[in-house]
Order: structure tokens, then C-alpha cells, then sequence
């Protein structure tokens, strides 16, 4: 099985860089090939261009400039997402990878005005985050970055099996939580 992992962490010595290291580590065990997309490291450009939205619904012409991106993702058969939630969102790097690359074409099709799902190669998606704030807090806030994994993504993904993976009120998370929370990343990336 190919597995892409997109990662999106500034800081090499986080804790989402430990969850990443702990992602391709039990993916690893598990003989899969493993194409690492560390977002920040590969210096990916989040900013979509004004030339790129006036193309945003010509395909093939939209995918130029994030081909070796979209080239990537239709190689994947498995699809996990490690990053942080920042004011319940995604960091800006990832939330312009969506932007840029799952473009009309590649993450969806348009048939007489409706949306069909484009990236049936993906047949397993995970996210693996963190939140500053409660479980509750997330959900008065309507927890966007679980919607749109679980609905848009998956969505994207038709059929594809979904492990979301969230580590709540991190800004007071103990070691011990923490070691908790890799152990049980790690269990879950065994089943995915």
C-alpha cells in the first residue's frame, strides 16, 4: 500500500512533529511506501495566484504549476494528515495545499453542474492533530477541521475508510497524556 502523509509543522521539535515521526514510523513497520510530504520542508506555496483562480475550473491547465502535488496524491492509495489545529482551522500551509492542489479534476469532477468525487484511489484517510482547546470548545465552535476531513475530504475520497485521530486541550496535555495519545496513534496506524 502507498500511504501520502502531509505534514504541517513549522517546528521540527513539536509535538506534531513527534506524531509525524510516530505516523511514518508505524507505517514503516507495516511494509508500506510511504511518500512524505512535509509541507513546510518542501517550502509547498500555499498562496493560490490570480492566474491560478482564473484557471481554478479548467482542467487539465489548473494542475500546471502543483503538478508533481497532484502527481503525488493519484499515486497514494492511503492518504494521513498530521497537523495542528490553529483557531479551529487548518494551519494556512495546508488549508493552500487543498486550495491549490484538490482542484476540480483532481479531488472532484463537475457533471452537469454537481460535484462527483474524483480521488477513488484513496481507499484509507486519517488525520492525526492536536487542539488547544477542550473537546467541547471544538464542538461549540462546530469543529471545521473535522467536518471538512470527515464530509469534504472523505467526501473526495468516496468510500474511503476514515480514522481521526485528536489529542484535545493539548495546551494543558501532561507527558503522560501525550505518551498516551502516541501510544494510541501508533495502534491505530497498525488497523488502518
Amino acid at each position: 500500500m502507498r500511504a501520502m502523509v502531509i505534514f504541517a509543522h513549522p517546528v521540527p521539535d513539536s509535538f506534531s512533529a513527534a506524531l509525524h515521526a510516530t505516523v511514518l514510523s508505524s507505517l514503516s513497520k507495516r511494509g508500506w511506501d510511504i511518500d512524505n510530504c512535509d509541507l513546510y520542508a518542501e517550502g509547498f506555496n500555499p498562496v493560490m495566484s490570480p492566474d491560478e483562480r482564473r484557471i481554478y475550473h479548467d482542467y487539465p491547465q489548473n494542475t500546471h504549476t502543483v503538478q508533481p502535488h497532484v502527481d503525488r496524491l493519484r499515486a497514494a492509495q492511503a492518504l494521513v494528515l498530521v497537523f495542528p489545529v490553529w483557531v479551529y482551522g487548518f494551519p494556512a500551509i495546508l488549508k493552500g495545499f487543498f486550495d491549490r492542489v484538490c482542484v476540480p479534476g483532481v479531488a472532484f469532477r463537475l457533471e452537469n453542474g454537481l460535484v462527483r468525487p474524483n480521488l477513488q484511489n484513496i481507499r484509507k484517510l486519517a488525520a492525526v492533530t492536536t487542539y488547544g482547546g477542550s473537546r467541547l470548545r471544538a464542538l461549540f465552535s462546530g469543529d471545521p477541521p473535522r467536518r471538512i476531513v470527515s464530509r469534504s475530504i472523505r467526501f473526495y475520497c468516496r468510500g474511503a475508510k476514515l480514522e481521526y485521530l485528536a489529542l484535545y486541550d493539548m495546551n494543558r496535555a501532561t507527558d503522560i497524556r501525550r505518551k498516551q495519545f502516541l501510544k494510541h496513534v501508533t495502534a491505530r496506524m497498525a488497523v488502518l
